[in-house]
């Protein structure tokens, strides 16, 4: 699509951006503090779409846009470019993670129990207004557990299939050094797994929440009952230049499976997973997961349709250039329906008998 560039008033562009980040005021590293503790899901979800984990850029990144979301997830992708690749981390299995959250809406009892964790799920949605008026709002103390759960938790999917539940995936193992890296290589159809996973890993939350709702309301040809979603730490274990491997500490992680149950009469899954904790998109794009094989061209459960166009950066891009101008292309349309009406002629008025 062409448009004319803005390059007449480049005095006006720099003032314009001037006059927002004077109405930002001064970021200092008081203010990314601050951000960084009084915001730790948003941290969590920019994360998570920048597909970069360091929370004090994220915050520093939100500071710098003002709190707009996909200017931050921009900012911390565009600074990830920049960055060498070092190593690739060894493989994390599911019972290695450092487990706080753990449930299951499909089995009551599951190895391992039910782990609540921390959640707003059973809570009254009562706004603290009191603050407002100088009444500063503390959270009651938690009760320490009698007996804490274990930190390691098993896979409900692995119990599940040694019961002969769950259908097998036909599915091609890829060895670590040979998974693809969405970031180096274009996306290509029909998706690899590697590729559908990371593009799920850093979609949109609210594009995945609005396709993953659709399916859930009829659209897909699965409806999902979630299997297990977890909220852990994965320890990352990198192997150093001489062999020996070692931990360089943990990341927050969010994952979902949700089941239904396929045609061949088996349990099929789907499985959504994330940097940093955040619920609602793991599940909404395990369902997509879950939906894709077989959907119809064009569908919102289409691989090919959701995988697009919850790509944030893309999306939020393309929508955000048509702000930029486009004098010749619409002048372009004008002119061709100045055509037309001139070459249509003039019907006469009729008058009524």
């Amino acid at each position: 699509m062409a448009y004319v560039a803005t390059r007449g008033g480049e005095r006006a562009i720099d003032q314009s951006e001037r006059l927002y980040r004077a109405e930002l005021g001064q970021i200092d590293a008081a203010r990314v503090a601050e951000i960084r503790l009084a915001l730790p899901m948003l941290i969590d979800r920019v994360m998570g779409e920048a597909s970069l984990y360091e929370p004090d850029l994220a915050a520093l990144a939100l500071a710098q846009a003002g709190g707009d979301l996909y200017e931050a997830v921009l900012l911390l992708r565009a600074w990830r470019t920049t960055q060498p690749r070092l190593t690739i981390a060894e493989p994390v299995l599911q019972d290695q993670l450092f487990t706080h959250r753990r449930i299951s809406a499909a089995f009551k009892d599951i190895p391992g129990g039910q782990i609540l964790g921390p959640s707003l799920d059973y809570a009254h949605r009562l706004l603290a207004t009191g603050v407002l008026q100088g009444q500063p709002y503390m959270p009651t103390p938690v009760d320490p557990a009698a007996t804490p759960a274990p930190a390691h938790q098993p896979s409900l999917a692995a119990w599940q299939k040694a019961q002969g539940l769950v259908a097998d995936p036909a599915r091609t193992e890829v060895a670590p050094d040979d998974i693809p890296d969405l970031t180096r290589e274009p996306l290509l159809f029909p998706a690899q797994r590697a590729h559908t996973l990371q593009s799920l890993a850093r979609a949109d939350t609210g594009g995945m929440l609005a396709l993953g709702y659709s399916a859930m309301r009829g659209y897909g040809n699965a409806h999902p009952t979630v299997n297990e979603l977890r909220l852990a730490e994965a320890e990352v274990r990198v192997r150093h230049p001489r062999g020996t491997v070692f931990s360089a500490g943990r990341v927050k992680v969010s994952q979902a499976e949700v089941t239904s149950k396929g045609k061949s009469g088996l349990l099929e899954l789907g499985f959504c997973a994330t940097l940093g904790w955040n619920e609602v998109k793991v599940i909404s794009g395990a369902t997509l997961d879950l939906n894709a094989p077989g959907a119809a061209k064009g569908s919102p459960v289409e691989e090919e349709f959701f995988l697009y166009h919850t790509e944030p950066v893309e999306a939020s891009g393309f929508c955000i250039h048509f702000k930029l101008p486009h004098y010749v292309t619409f002048q372009s349309s004008l002119d061709a329906l100045r055509g037309a009406k001139t070459a249509t002629p003039t019907q006469p008025e009729k008058v009524p008998a």
